[in-house]
C-alpha cells in the first residue's frame, strides 16, 4: 500500500475530523489539512508523521517516519502532545500481489529515497519536481 502525499484537499478542524469518525463530544482545537491519499477506503484515515511520538497502532515506516491509524494521535496533536510533524490522508493506494512490482519494472512509476522533507516540508507545489530530482532509477 502506498499513501498519497502531493494532493491536499481541504483544512478543517480537528474537531471534524474525529465527528466523521464517530467520536461525539470532543473537546479539541486546532485544524489540520487533509490529503486525498488515495482511491482505496478514502473513509480510513492515517497519520504519516516524525518519529518522536509513538502512541496507540503506530507503525515504523522508517527510522525517521511513522504511520498512525489511530484517532488518540488526533486528540495528542490538538493538545500539542503530538507529533511535530504529520501529514494527515484519508484513503490509500492499492496493488494486488506482483502487481506494483511489474509496475516498476516497466518504469510506470519511480523510486526515490524516503526523505522526511519530502513528506513533511516540502511545498506542495514542488513536490513532485523535488522527488523527480531524488529518484534512484530513470525512467
Amino acid at each position: 500500500m502506498g499513501i498519497v502525499i502531493n494532493m491536499p484537499t481541504k483544512e478543517t478542524p480537528i474537531a471534524n475530523i474525529l465527528e466523521m469518525l464517530g467520536e461525539k463530544g470532543t473537546n479539541v482545537t486546532g485544524k489540520v489539512r487533509i490529503f486525498a491519499g488515495g482511491p482505496v477506503q478514502p473513509e480510513i484515515g492515517f497519520v504519516i508523521h516524525s518519529s518522536e511520538y509513538r502512541g496507540p497502532g503506530t507503525i515504523t515506516v522508517n527510522e525517521h517516519v511513522l504511520m498512525t491509524s489511530s484517532s488518540q494521535i488526533l486528540r495528542d496533536m490538538s493538545n500539542n502532545k503530538g507529533p511535530s510533524k504529520s501529514l494527515v490522508a484519508f484513503g490509500y493506494a492499492g496493488w494486488a500481489a506482483g502487481q506494483l512490482e511489474d509496475e516498476l519494472r516497466r518504469r510506470v512509476w519511480f523510486t526515490a529515497p524516503g526523505d522526511p522533507n519530502l513528506i513533511f516540508d516540502e511545498d506542495r507545489e514542488k513536490l513532485w519536481d523535488s522527488a523527480y530530482a531524488h529518484r534512484t532509477q530513470d525512467l
